[in-house]
């Protein structure tokens, strides 16, 4: 029981909270969202680290043969290999708009014949110039024979957003397509190729070793951001439902 004096005035100093039902049939589910989202968001900083990290460890363990069997991205991917064979030089292709520290210039991309076996394999020998794209101008770099082949398993990721459509007839290749080249061959090739680590050829081009794992993960950063809008809105929702209590006098 309050007594207030006829001099004397009571101001209540606690605010009171009066949620309303639009706003809060709003507020649930958004908050509900963003939390979810803030979780996911460190689920998905914890897998990429960890692809990050096997990746990185296949790259830099020892080579291991190539076996006559199915490969799987996801257990394969950036696995270093070796293997023994011979390049067909008369069926490059070449994979545009690649640049070698800020020069234009083209991948080769070559079928190569592991030893004792009828079927193919792509191969990525690496980086040239645009002047030293057709094979009469790096005719030294053109090893016949059987030779060691090492280098990364990799898987094509088709076409990207911004990436113009193959030119078969031009052999410009703006991505690889393993059936289209395939049918150009008439060969079936895997659905993987070896991006050669072969930085020594004679004559210096192609360039192998081009390859870097540079997989962002940004994952962190969008974990908080989510969580920071969750924390907003929820200090928004709080504070419309704030309301001062009337003052009493007399």
């Amino acid at each position: 029981m309050v007594t207030l004096g006829r001099d004397s005035f009571l101001t209540v100093s606690f605010m009171a909270f009066r949620p309303k039902l639009i706003p809060t049939l709003f507020t649930i589910p958004a908050l509900i969202v963003l939390v979810a989202l803030a979780l996911w968001q460190t689920y998905r900083m914890e897998w990429k680290q960890d692809l990050i990290d096997r990746l990185t460890a296949r790259s830099a363990g020892p080579a291991v043969a190539l076996e006559n069997r199915a490969y799987a991205e996801i257990e394969d991917e950036f696995r270093l290999v070796h293997l023994e064979g011979e390049f067909h030089h008369q069926h490059e292709f070449y994979l545009m708009n690649r640049s070698l520290n800020g020069n234009p210039g083209v991948n080769i991309l070559t079928p190569f014949q592991p030893k004792g076996q009828p079927n193919w394999i792509l191969v990525n020998r690496g980086w040239a110039p645009l002047e030293k794209r057709m094979p009469a101008t790096r005719k030294t770099g053109q090893i016949e024979g059987q030779i060691k082949l090492t280098g990364l398993l990799r898987f094509p990721k088709g076409q990207g957003w911004f990436i113009p459509d193959n030119d078969s007839e031009r052999n410009f290749w703006f991505f690889i397509d393993m059936d289209k080249i395939g049918q150009e061959l008439d060969k079936t090739l895997p659905p993987y190729y070896i991006m050669s680590a072969d930085n020594n050829v004679p004559g210096g081009f192609p360039i192998g070793s081009q390859w870097r794992i540079d997989l962002p993960n940004n994952h962190l950063q969008y974990a908080l951001t989510w969580a920071l809008l969750a924390l907003a809105l929820l200090v928004i929702y709080v504070l419309y439902h704030l309301r001062q209590p009337p003052r009493f006098s007399g």
